[in-house]
């Protein structure tokens, strides 16, 4: 014959609170010295404040969820314009170099006496 499992009882608690006795709180454990916890930490995890405030303000979850979701995006975005930007910025001077260098080698002795005159027209001897 098959045995059939226990059946929950009920019981009344010292506070006058009744429960199934499957779900009786756990006795006090034994104090057996200081717990040594072994805690690796290899990431700190992300810094939630700003989504902690705007839920504490009432925004809805899909503010917070597309705040998370676009925040990285757009710093992605920003710093890709930056290296454009610095990459052209470069280019640029580059370019600059490349003409003054330029015009100075084949102006010959009409560029030096055309610099010679800006000069002197600004004061400079």
């Amino acid at each position: 014959m098959e045995s059939l499992p226990d059946v929950p009882r009920v019981v009344q608690l010292p506070d006058g609170t009744y429960t199934y006795t499957d779900r009786l709180p756990a006795p006090p454990q034994q104090y057996s010295g200081p717990q040594v916890i072994h805690q690796h930490v290899h990431q700190a995890p992300p810094d939630r404040t700003v989504q902690r405030i705007a839920l504490g303000s009432g925004v809805g979850a899909g503010a917070v969820a597309a705040g998370v979701y676009f925040g990285p995006l757009l710093v992605g975005v920003l710093t890709a314009m930056a290296a454009n930007l610095a990459l052209l910025a470069f280019l640029a001077a580059v370019c600059a170099w490349g003409v003054v260098t330029v015009v100075r080698s084949v102006g010959g002795g009409d560029g030096k006496r055309a610099a010679d005159t800006v000069r002197r027209a600004r004061g400079r001897r």
